[in-house]
């Protein structure tokens, strides 16, 4: 079976240039961006796709085009989209429970956003892998958040890991070939001494792992065993520092083995992405897009 990365859809590459015209009036690239330095961000390193769940920005970005120009600052070339930004870009009124009902013609409209939207990452050189956006409860809302995915370019759609929800989502992503990736918190770890029971429902789930949470929930065990075993079902990974005892650190300062993942993944060339999750507090006269910046370093240091 194929992983998670070998069935994501191909990124589009067109002309660079083609997103500074639309976004350089209103000055939400900084300078290289619109064609005038350096170039387009690049965050993989040796091989290995770090990327950034948008979560990491949190209060303080909240458009696609100031998540967008974040992302070219902190250098990184790969995202998991969380709803905001892209409700904001397209117009999507509510998510989850909240699901408007949407006639063809709203569903045309928003899907030709998210086009958009992919067209102005891409052309940034930035691709979208996953969006999170909430699962509405209708067969109708779940079949629409799938062609979501598509029309950004996203291989998966990550959510909070729930059994009753993967039998309800897997004959939707069986459709569109786009996987379903769980992500664990402390609680809900992957199993590891027989196969993991929400993986036998379909071949389009996987998991969006969390290192620093099986870390924690754990009490201090390496998630290594754990990517050895599923890494054909990965979809992503989330990166962070916490303790044994559950707190969440500066990179660097904790106890979770992330070079060590990180260089796995560089030795086993697993391709699925690692994507920042930024979660400890930020220090005072400090701002989120620096201490993403400081992670992606970590990161290339790691690799190098």
């Amino acid at each position: 079976m194929d992983s998670p990365i070998e069935t994501a859809y191909p990124r589009t590459r067109r002309t660079f240039l083609g997103v500074a015209a639309s976004l350089a009036a209103c000055g939400a690239l900084p300078r290289y961006a619109r064609g005038e330095g350096a170039g387009r961000p690049n965050s993989v390193f040796n091989g290995v796709r770090i990327g950034i769940n948008t979560y990491s920005y949190r209060g303080e970005i909240f458009t696609a085009e100031d998540t967008l120009k974040a992302l070219i600052e902190d250098g990184l070339s790969e995202v998991e989209l969380k709803e905001g930004p892209i409700q904001a870009f397209t117009g999507l009124s509510g998510v989850g429970p909240k699901t408007p009902k949407l006639d063809d013609a709203q569903r045309e409209a928003i899907l030709a956003k998210c086009a958009d939207l992919r067209k102005m990452y891409n052309d940034a050189g930035v691709n979208i892998h996953i969006h999170k956006i909430p699962f509405g409860p209708t067969d109708e809302a779940i079949d629409f958040n799938f062609r979501i995915a598509k029309a950004l370019g996203a291989s998966a759609i990550t959510l909070e890991r729930n059994e009753a929800q993967a039998k309800r989502l897997a004959p939707f992503a069986e459709k569109h070939k786009v996987w379903v990736g769980f992500h664990n918190h402390t609680e809900n770890l992957p199993v590891l001494d027989r196969p993991d029971p929400i993986l036998e429902i379909s071949p389009m789930i996987g998991f969006n792992f969390d290192i620093g949470h099986y870390f924690a929930g754990s009490k201090g065990k390496s998630p290594i065993p754990v990517l050895e075993k599923y890494h054909d079902r990965i979809v992503s990974l989330h990166l962070k520092d916490r303790t044994a005892k559950g707190g969440n650190v500066a990179w660097g300062t904790g106890q979770t083995p992330i070079k060590e993942v990180l260089q796995l993944m560089k030795q086993e060339k697993w391709t699925f992405p690692a994507d920042i999750e930024l979660e400890y507090k930020i220090p005072a006269g400090s701002t989120a897009v620096a201490e993403v910046a400081k992670c992606v370093r970590y990161c290339k240091e790691a690799l190098a």
